[in-house]
C-alpha cells in the first residue's frame, strides 16, 4: 500500500496588477459594487407598514439599511462559529 501525503493548499489567489489578490477578496468587491449600484438604481419612495406605524421612506435608505443589518447578521454569526472550533 502506498500513502498519499496531502499537501496543504493556501487560498486560491489572482495577480492584479502585480499583486496577489484572493479570489474571496475579488468576489467580495464585485457584490459590493453590485449592491452599491443596485442602492443607487432604486431611489423612490417607499410606505413601510411597521407594528404600529406606517412610514414613508427613500427605498435607498430601505435597501442600505437591509444590507447593514444582514452583513452585521453575517459577522455575529460567523464570529460565534469560529468560536465554537
Amino acid at each position: 500500500m502506498t500513502e498519499k501525503t496531502a499537501k496543504a493548499h493556501g487560498p486560491s489567489k489572482v495577480t492584479v496588477k502585480g499583486r496577489d489578490m484572493r479570489l474571496r477578496t475579488i468576489g467580495f468587491i464585485v457584490l459590493a459594487g453590485l449592491a452599491i449600484w443596485f442602492i443607487a438604481a432604486n431611489t423612490g419612495s417607499v410606505t413601510i407598514k411597521l407594528w404600529v406605524s406606517t412610514v414613508t421612506l427613500p427605498l435607498w435608505i430601505v435597501l442600505t439599511v437591509t444590507l447593514l443589518v444582514g452583513v452585521l447578521l453575517g459577522l455575529i454569526i460567523a464570529r460565534r462559529r469560529a468560536a465554537r472550533r
